[in-house]
């Protein structure tokens, strides 16, 4: 639980959302979503409040997400940890890891991702909305500034000094999949678009509120190395919201049916619950802070490895900042991973803007 301290700049992402119909001031949970290279390519729920204006208001987003990845197996890491010097790694280095006992993986590379949300309000109660997304892989910039702070504070590198900064490894040495790479397959393209529903009209106590969607992941150029499963998930999740003057509390629940991909990091179809909690505080008449964590299982299971760093379930924390200037949000946030570090990113940039068309946000 150590490393969480290592929350630095990370970036937003718009909240649409936050322009409710009821005018309660907050923006709601951050829509961030797990960026980890295990697992990217499914559909990941984004928490969302319920409407954000009258019948026919519209409103688009856009968010820049980033992060950076430096996960390996138990046995990397020891092997790592004994070479002298940086070098950039190459065959020799991954034969060796090849050669250790057991399975063994390691994945270094940075990943930005865009959003560009487009929202609809139906009526009172519906809203739809269309996700059209892109990604790049490289190996980034982020490599000597975690390893300096990891030092400043004392904390293990895992590995890190043995590799040259700012490139991109690929190793998995796995049960269902051996595959190597010096650099990323894809340097970056079109994400599968999502398309999802939302209704904000079940009746609730004062301060209350339940907001029900659904989405889907749809591909449109079949399976793409990093970039697309080719298969359809889709999803549901329910988030209930509790108001007080200054505070809010968000709890929301989804789960996603995850038809499996292949490619390098194949995993097979299955059903995967996510639970997000978060706490949002009013600072002043125009920003609000916002703290939430993020568990999921990994879409990996025994079937597929024996190696608890890629089993083992997901914890991210997210701290947040909202700002609104008339009818635009700015949101910055940062997402650091939790307990277990070699399944998620060590560290994620997301920043945002959205702009309601025709209709100011109010306090």
């Amino acid at each position: 639980m150590t490393r969480w301290i290592a929350l630095t700049v990370v970036a937003a992402l718009a909240q649409t959302t936050a322009m409710a119909a009821d005018d309660t001031g907050f923006y709601g949970p951050l829509r961030a979503r797990d960026l980890t290279p295990f697992g990217f390519l499914r559909l990941d729920m984004r928490p969302v409040l319920g409407g954000f204006g009258e019948p026919g208001a519209w409103a688009v987003a856009t968010e820049v997400a980033y992060q950076n990845t430096w996960a390996l197996s138990r046995e990397t890491e020891k092997y790592l940890g004994r070479l002298p010097g940086r070098r950039q790694l190459g065959p020799a280095e991954f034969q060796a890891i090849r050669d250790l006992p057991g399975e063994n993986f390691l994945i270094d590379l940075e990943l930005a991702q865009f959003d560009m949300t487009l929202y609809y309000q139906l009526s009172h109660a519906w809203s739809a909305y269309l996700i059209l997304s892109g990604a790049t892989y490289q190996g980034g910039f982020l490599d000597g500034m975690i390893e300096r702070f990891h030092d400043a504070f004392a904390f293990s590198n895992f590995g890190r000094p043995a590799a040259n900064r700012n490139d991109v490894n690929i190793l998995l040495d796995l049960k269902s999949s051996q595959y190597a790479a010096y650099e990323a397959p894809t340097s970056g393209g079109l994400l599968d678009p999502t398309l999802g529903v939302r209704y904000s009209g079940i009746a609730m106590p004062e301060n209350w509120k339940l907001v029900l969607e659904g989405a889907a992941k749809i591909p449109v150029a079949g399976r793409r190395e990093m970039l697309s499963s080719g298969r359809v998930d889709f999803g549901v999740q329910a988030t209930l919201q509790r108001y007080w003057q200054r505070q809010a509390f968000y709890a929301n629940l989804s789960g996603v049916y995850y038809a499996g991909t292949g490619g390098f990091m194949p995993s097979d179809a299955q059903v995967i619950p996510t639970l997000v909690l978060g706490y949002e505080l009013k600072l002043s008449a125009r920003t609000n802070a916002i703290i939430q964590g993020y568990a999921s299982p990994s879409v990996y299971t025994r079937a597929d490895t024996d190696l608890d760093e890629l089993t083992a379930t997901k914890f991210q924390i997210s701290l947040g900042v909202h700002h609104r200037r008339g009818a635009h949000l700015f949101t910055f946030a940062a997402t650091e991973n939790l307990q277990n570090f070699n399944n998620t990113p060590d560290i994620g940039f997301q920043l945002g803007w959205a702009y309601v068309a025709g209709r100011p946000l109010r306090p």
